[in-house]
């Protein structure tokens, strides 16, 4: 077999099943710290501004601490700066990227010397996508006694918790324990939104971040108290009808059996 051109990679930091970070999130992270603002960095990189909006948004989603601290300003531009976490994670990133382009040198050299080795049994790519729209990472803070099905709690910080009901095989398959970290994985479509709510479970308090409405739905971005965000999809009609807009106080509600739980 033979190899053309130069041996090259990608480096993506991964958080458990599905968290990926790659160079072009990275490129983000820079670009706001670098210009001090959200749409400014969406500009450059040729991104519009809801898709640079999202990526922040799933950055702080993914780490245990936000990347990026942003102030109100929308499309207009407000003020954005990077974290602590998020230096931490560039240097993080910069730092594996130039031990892997050392690495690749060498390996570069031994492929030269015996060609009959394929790229293709060396590398794989261990991403797995998924369809839930969001993904919040956070501690299992307790876990309930149970036969079949027990309650996990997962701390997301600043007191904030989403419980989750799943089997007690499931519990013991991941290795759940208090203390270790752990994803929540939820569907839009089962973030139920509501201007108040009485006492229970994944009744969740934030602010109207975003709307964004079609002709039958609504997708509404809540920003939580822990530094992290929820998107709900909801009818038009409901949306409406509570008179949800960017800066309102909101509810977000999610029923225990709808929150699935996957591990570093």
């Amino acid at each position: 077999m033979s190899i053309d051109g130069e041996l090259s990679a990608s480096l993506v930091l991964r958080r458990g099943a599905l968290a990926r970070v790659g160079l072009e999130r990275i490129a983000l992270i820079e670009a706001v710290g670098e210009l001090g603002s959200i749409t400014a960095a969406a500009k450059r990189l040729g991104l519009s501004y809801k898709a640079a909006w999202d990526a922040v948004q799933a950055l702080n989603n993914l780490f245990d601490a936000p990347l990026i601290a942003a102030s109100a300003g929308g499309k207009s531009g407000g003020a954005a700066t990077i974290t602590p976490r998020g230096h931490a994670v560039i240097g993080a990133f910069r730092e594996v990227e130039r031990e892997i382009g050392a690495a690749l040198v060498r390996l570069e050299a031994g492929l030269a010397s015996a060609p009959e080795q394929g790229l293709g049994d060396l590398f794989w790519s261990l991403g797995l996508r998924t369809s839930a729209r969001n993904a919040l990472r956070g501690t299992v803070a307790r876990i309930g006694d149970g036969a079949v099905t027990v309650e996990v709690a997962l701390s997301l910080g600043d007191g904030v918790e989403i419980v989750s009901v799943i089997t007690r095989r499931s519990a013991d398959e991941l290795g759940l324990a208090v203390g270790k970290p752990a994803i929540a994985l939820i569907k839009s479509s089962f973030v139920t939104v509501a201007r108040d709510a009485s006492p229970g479970r994944n009744l969740l308090v934030a602010m109207v971040a975003d709307r964004e409405d079609s002709e039958t739905a609504s997708e509404i971005r809540l920003t939580l108290s822990a530094g992290k965000t929820l998107v709900a999809t909801v009818p038009r009609q409901h949306a409406d009808a509570m008179a949800l807009s960017v800066g309102q106080r909101a509810v977000a509600i999610i029923e225990p059996s709808n929150v699935i739980l996957a591990i570093e």
